[in-house]
């Protein structure tokens, strides 16, 4: 070589940012995992590899206490600076749910009313999406079961979504007392139609899978139950028709009689869920990935993710002081309710009592909190 005289160090260098400190195994926990590549033969590509990020929370339905958010963080950004990782994939554990988003129980009982704390814990939340939407390989949410509220924040930051069929997907905030602004404002326009995106956003209606498919939110779906060695797509959601009596039925819940004996005919089998088509999706995808350029690769999904990030970028900020404050209001009532099901029976407040004594200009105390709380059942 014509430079064989420039001195150069060939070591490796270690770039990851982080140890092994914030994973585990035992629930609640956030799981890491480096998946050999393989072919779709099933051959192993030697030294390469796919990042398993798996909240790991399934007795709470996923959702992410604080400890595991800083999983998340430690996983992505240790896999966007793996150089030999091709892809990375978010999952939830169980046949239940990819994630309800944020701990109810560590938000009632330790955040709400401790509005600076809360403060702290969104900078870890927005250090969460954030790391997501800038991590450095293709990043695919594996929709393992229901995407709600926080959970739902987080899987739209990813790059693309593969769904069980089972899942549902939907906001929760304004229904337990905050505003979905880890990312739901912000992406859920770049995904829907404005006044979907609205309505979706704001009414906390949980959508299905295949609803979610045909507006365009997510990818694929593809069914988990398989009865007598035979796929069953989710027999809750009308799937075989688009319009009846005019209206678009494509991915709505059934009613009545049929709508019972499905809930009944999934109740039974979807402890047994099987996951085997979802994977095949997923790995079907990061066979595409793994034949492309990287650094073209790369530069096209952070070209495409930009859209999303300038509204994320732009608001998460002054959302995240809004979010502390609120938590000496609204979500302390919200948050407590959903809390305290078991103790009361109902998980949402007295709205009506609430927007009453508003009118009235009572004072936000405890004697105007109990006026919207449930109670103690005999």
């Amino acid at each position: 070589m014509a430079l064989e005289w420039m001195p150069r160090d060939n070591e490796k260098k270690d770039h990851a940012l982080h140890t092994d400190v914030h994973w585990g195994t035992e629930a609640p926990c956030v799981v890491y995992e480096k998946r050999p590549l393989t072919d779709p033969k099933g051959d192993v590509v030697n030294g390469l590899y796919v990042s398993w990020i798996r909240l790991n929370n399934p007795k709470q339905y996923n959702s992410y206490t604080t400890e595991m958010v800083k999983g998340v963080i430690a996983g992505f950004e240790n896999a966007s600076l793996d150089r030999s990782v091709v892809a990375v994939v978010f999952t939830g554990t169980g046949p239940y749910s990819f994630c309800t988003g944020g701990n109810t129980k560590e938000y009632s009982e330790f955040y709400s009313l401790r509005c600076d704390e809360y403060g702290q814990y969104m900078e870890l939340f927005n250090h969460m999406v954030d790391a997501i939407l800038a991590c450095k390989k293709p990043v695919i949410s594996r929709v393992n079961g229901m995407r709600v509220a926080g959970g739902q924040e987080i899987g739209m930051a990813c790059d693309l979504a593969i769904s069980s069929d089972l899942a549902i997907f939907g906001q929760a905030g304004p229904k337990h007392g905050s505003a979905p602004d880890g990312g739901s404002s912000d992406f859920l326009p770049w995904y829907l139609g404005i006044e979907d995106a609205m309505w979706n956003c704001v009414s906390c209606e949980m959508w299905s899978a295949y609803k979610m498919k045909a507006k365009t939110l997510i990818s694929k779906v593809v069914p988990v139950l398989k009865v007598d060695g035979e796929w069953v797509r989710n027999p809750m959601i009308i799937t075989d028709k688009y319009v009846d009596n005019g209206e678009v039925v494509y991915g709505e819940y059934k009613s009545g009689a049929k709508a019972k004996e499905a809930r009944a005919f999934v109740k039974e089998h979807q402890p047994n869920a099987d996951f085997e088509l979802l994977d095949k999706e997923v790995d079907k995808i990061i066979w595409t990935f793994a034949n492309l350029f990287p650094g073209c690769l790369i530069k096209s999904i952070d070209s495409i993710r930009a859209k999303k990030k300038f509204f994320w970028d732009y608001s998460k900020n002054y959302n995240r002081h809004w979010l502390a404050a609120n938590m000496g209001g609204e979500a302390f009532l919200g948050f407590g309710a959903f809390n305290t099901k078991r103790i009361t029976g109902q998980d949402t407040i007295n709205f009506l009592n609430f927007r009453q004594d508003i009118a009235e200009c009572k004072t936000w105390d405890m004697d105007m909190f109990a006026n919207a709380m449930g109670t103690p059942k005999e």
